[in-house]
């Protein structure tokens, strides 16, 4: 089954808060992103995770982007602590990370919390058991393919984002002009809703960012993280995401946009979902 996602499925969605809330029954999410090489992956996702809505943003990272984190984004905490949900791989590089790392990127993916996958996690995805949404580009996306012996996409980005799911057991992200969510039984949302001025470096960090905060706070409210649960979390993000580009282009008169400007627009694209 394919279906296209709209503005009032990305709506249904989110939660707003109430009085009876505080930091934690709003969602905690985890992030373990960003590396010396490239520190700013962190900041925007993290800066992404906030703008979208939530309780708490842990981030747990490198010296040198935890401090531009902190920098940019005073509020966020950067001691171990309760998660409710993860962002691990965005601005990291499988080739360079330490041994340490991947012990615990591997025990994050073998626990019960959501994880959304990126970048540089990717190839330890594909055995884990936590519930999990991969967000690889098209590149990627035929890395992990290769490494699932499944070969090269030919053409067709949803039969291949299919594939990739059922050989996961996760649900798969693939992102481009239209970004193609696939779930392991088989079901295909379409995302149409952003602008070409999205592809732009930064953009799937932020991407990354606001999949993760509707996670935490999808799972502090106790919703299932089934397949199909996360598959709509992927693909409001996704549209999130799109729609935030838009508006930050037409705040600068239908011109370019930089990925921290589609962060900042990120609470227009909340408010206006909600609205329907």
């Amino acid at each position: 089954m394919t279906r296209s996602w709209t503005i009032e499925d990305a709506g249904r969605v989110l939660r707003v808060p109430t009085a009876a809330d505080d930091k934690y029954s709003r969602g905690v999410l985890g992030m373990r992103t960003g590396s010396e090489a490239y520190p700013g992956a962190a900041v925007l996702g993290v800066e992404a995770a906030w703008r979208t809505g939530l309780g708490m943003v842990r981030y747990l990272g490198p010296v040198r982007p935890t401090a531009l984190v902190l920098a940019r984004r005073p509020e966020t905490v950067t001691a171990e602590g309760r998660v409710q949900a993860w962002v691990v791989g965005s601005g990291t590089e499988t080739a360079s990370r330490v041994r340490a790392e991947t012990d615990t990127v591997r025990g994050i993916l073998a626990d019960t919390d959501p994880v959304v996958v990126d970048a540089g996690a990717l190839d330890l995805a594909s055995s884990a058991s936590a519930p999990r949404i991969l967000t690889p580009h098209e590149r990627e996306h035929a890395r992990l393919r290769a490494a699932l012996g499944l070969g090269a996409p030919r053409g067709d980005r949803t039969a291949a984002a299919i594939e990739t799911a059922e050989a996961t057991g996760a649900v798969v992200l693939v992102k481009g002009a239209v970004t193609v969510v696939a779930a392991p039984d088989g079901t295909v949302i379409l995302v149409d809703a952003g602008t070409p001025w999205l592809a732009t470096a930064g953009t799937g960090d932020v991407l990354a960012g606001v999949i993760g905060a509707l996670a935490a706070a999808a799972a502090a409210d106790d919703r299932p993280a089934d397949p199909a649960s996360l598959a709509a979390l992927a693909a409001s993000g996704a549209w999130l995401h799109g729609r935030a580009g838009v508006l930050a282009s037409h705040a600068r008169g239908g011109g370019p946009i930089t990925a921290l400007d589609v962060a900042e627009a990120l609470p227009l694209a909340v408010a206006e979902a909600l609205a329907r």
